[in-house]
């Protein structure tokens, strides 16, 4: 039997996490719920899954449909998309069947890749090795979540760019519909057709369209549309990352903000080993003065849950506590002010 590989390869890194990360997660989950109640989809489709942050990392291998099941997003500092790229085309050469004189090899790969920013790695050498060997045997669909990516950078991948401007939960509801009818479309068309052309379904009623990559921002190694910080709680020792979005001022009530601001976006705890092991290291810093609002700590819950200790890191304090402790280096002190010129804090790549 010739299987029909569908791989996703999502973006898992600092800039995802919170609503994004969750919603593609549950989104994962309401595409294999619709497909495994497709007779067409359970004969044909293998699904697997590939994070990339600052490192790769293949979360699903690839898998019968009615055997899979969607993992557990990890979140990682950085967006190598070279690195995820990598991935993919390693485990292609290994998992999908080639065809031969002898007999015909499974159906063209689909891939959906998801992502919300831009790449901060060199990711010169993977897009040639895709573009030399991979391109025109495989189906690549690459997604914008929001408006910050450079299309320019994907358009080197695939024809098939489309932005999903909106990130509300209806809007990303009705995006994974249209993944699971794109996919269905697909496998009916090798079923019955024998052909693996790429049936992409209609994106009527979906605010979801084809980019134009005229229109683009250069990239760099740090995603400049994002500032994530690295914290501690000083209660539980749990690590969890801040989000902040750029915000340029523009409306009523926004003369305040200059156009270098970042807006606090909310908090997140994450899993500081996972996290550890799918980020690339790198040096990079946002001054204070940048960055709008100030959030409580979702650890514990402690009132201000960023405060920059002596030795460099960030961990939250609570208001009622006349001393507190570092929980990353144990020293122990008073709070104060960083002053007008503010202070340079160690950001993620985003």
């Amino acid at each position: 039997m010739r299987k029909l590989p569908i791989y996703f390869l999502v973006d898992i890194s600092e800039s995802m996490v919170g609503t994004p990360i969750e919603q593609v997660q549950e989104g994962m989950r309401t595409i294999i719920q619709n497909l495994r109640v497709d007779p067409y989809a359970l004969e044909t489709v293998y699904v697997s899954i590939i994070g990339f942050a600052g490192k790769a990392k293949m979360l699903s291998p690839l898998t019968e449909l009615y055997k899979f099941y969607p993992p557990t997003f990890p979140i990682g500092g950085g967006t190598s998309l070279g690195a995820g790229l990598e991935a993919l085309m390693n485990d292609i050469d290994a998992s999908v069947q080639k065809s031969t004189l002898e007999h015909k090899g499974d159906w063209k790969p689909i891939i959906f890749l998801f992502t919300d920013g831009n790449p901060t790695d060199n990711y010169a050498a993977a897009f040639k090795r895709w573009n030399d060997k991979y391109r025109k045997h495989c189906n690549l669909v690459a997604i914008s979540i929001g408006d910050n990516v450079n299309v320019l950078t994907l358009s080197q991948l695939t024809d098939d760019v489309l932005l999903l401007k909106d990130t509300d939960a209806e809007s990303f509801t009705k995006f994974f519909k249209w993944v699971t009818a794109s996919i269905k479309s697909t496998s009916v068309s090798v079923s019955e057709q024998q052909n693996d052309g790429l049936k992409l379904a209609p994106t009527s009623g979906i605010n979801l369209e084809k980019v134009d990559t005229r229109e683009c921002r250069a990239t760099g190694t740090v995603d400049e549309n994002f500032a994530v910080l690295h914290a501690r709680c000083q209660t539980t020792k749990n690590d969890y990352l801040i989000k902040y979005a750029r915000r340029l001022p523009s409306g009523e009530g926004m003369e305040m903000f200059a156009s270098s601001d970042f807006k606090l976006v909310g908090a997140y705890p994450i899993d500081k080993d996972s996290y550890s092991a799918l980020s690339s290291a790198h040096k990079a810093s946002i001054n204070s003065r940048s960055l709008v609002g100030v959030p409580t700590c979702p650890c514990c819950g402690n009132q201000i849950g960023a405060v920059m200790c002596e030795c460099g890191h960030l961990f939250c304090v609570s208001l009622e506590s006349r001393v507190n402790k570092c929980p990353w280096c144990g020293l122990e002190g008073t709070v104060g002010n960083c002053g007008a010129e503010g202070m340079n804090i160690s950001r993620g790549q985003g």
